[in-house]
């Protein structure tokens, strides 16, 4: 995890916490989130380096939507994230 942006890491926290995660699903948490727009330049290429990376799964629901789900690993590089966080923050 420490290779990623904090936008790739803010991904897979989404991708984990919905339902049925796919694009425009998770776009619109990001929006809600940041505040701002996040462009389909921003979003697409930063999902298909987590999926690069090993993190992430990209599935097919339809022609023209994707589906993204957290690998094992994916899952346990979150895990090691949040158990590194937790030494620092306790809230």
């Amino acid at each position: 995890m420490h290779d990623l942006t904090g936008f790739q890491r803010d991904l897979l926290y989404v991708i984990t916490g919905l339902d049925e995660p796919h694009g425009l699903a998770i776009k619109e948490e990001l929006e809600e989130y940041y505040e701002t727009e996040v462009h389909h330049g921003r979003l697409y290429p930063n999902l298909d380096t987590l999926v690069d990376k090993g993190l992430v799964d990209k599935g097919q629901i339809d022609e023209r939507t994707n589906s993204y789900t957290l690998t094992r690993r994916g899952h346990r590089e979150l895990e090691a994230r949040r158990d590194w966080e937790d030494q620092y923050v306790d809230l």
